[in-house]
């Protein structure tokens, strides 16, 4: 990891913040590589049961730093490789920015202020679930350059938010505000200070039994590809692995206890 991310832990959740507040945490070659190799830390680290991710200074992320489009492109002047290289599993090394959070095995809760554009829109659309600042500013801007959404956004999107509505936005890369965010689907919740209200809410998933949690994220990523069958099935196949477990009994004499939970990791 690099200057461009910092990670700092309390209590079992990581407080992720993207650090290059002069340029409105803009993407540059050093952000990508910053924000892979906090992921790839956060995968690793073992006590980390949520993550809540934002921006320092006066916004979340301005998408594409400009600059680093010279000579031709982001993938031609920043050395990163094709966009056609499947670089991270399933995706190049520009959707994994924004793919990685949602394939961390702990939930992701992205607390979102002022400019949130094009990639950092993507980012933000990455996470489990987006707290926006009412008056954020958001828009789908990869049409203003000519280009379309690729950081993974159409996966990250479909299901999210309404077709018709995410065509619009894309096709003329109107802004709107993070109020108007509620409506479309960008934004689970619309609060004034969206990081505390994003650490209170991982705080709370930070308590839950850690494994149930990684079980029921990872269901969640894969059900809105499988038939009923498969769905029912896997339910089924990850409930084995959690129920009867310390974990989970303890998550039962807890509450009957009306008391926090004591989990292992």
């Amino acid at each position: 990891m690099n200057d461009r991310v910092s990670i700092a832990i309390d209590n079992h959740v990581a407080d992720v913040r993207l650090t290059r507040a002069d340029k409105m945490n803009a993407l540059d070659p050093a952000m990508f590589q910053g924000i892979i190799a906090a992921g790839e830390e956060l995968a690793s680290m073992k006590g980390v049961r949520a993550v809540v991710l934002s921006g320092e200074g006066r916004s979340f992320c301005a998408g594409l730093d400009m600059a680093s489009m010279a000579n031709g492109g982001a993938s031609a002047s920043s050395g990163m490789g094709s966009l056609t290289d499947r670089t991270h599993g399933n995706a190049n090394t520009f959707q994994q920015v924004a793919m990685l959070w949602r394939k961390l095995p702990m939930p992701v809760i992205a607390a979102v202020h002022g400019v949130c554009f094009g990639g950092g829109l993507q980012i933000a659309s990455g996470a489990d679930i987006r707290v926006v600042a009412p008056d954020a500013r958001m828009a789908v801007m990869e049409m203003k350059w000519g280009l379309i959404p690729d950081m993974g956004g159409y996966a990250l999107w479909r299901g999210m938010v309404r077709e018709d509505m995410l065509r619009e936005l894309t096709y003329t890369n109107r802004e709107f505000s993070g109020a108007e965010a509620l409506t479309l689907g960008f934004a689970t919740f619309v609060d004034d200070n969206p990081h505390n209200r994003a650490m209170a809410i991982a705080r709370e998933i930070a308590d839950r039994n850690p494994e149930a949690m990684c079980e029921a994220k990872a269901l969640f990523n894969e059900y809105a590809d499988m038939d009923e069958d498969a769905i029912l099935m896997a339910e089924s196949v990850r409930q084995a692995r959690v129920i009867r477990q310390p974990n989970q009994i303890e998550a039962v004499i807890a509450g009957m206890q009306k008391r926090a939970g004591v989990f292992t990791d």
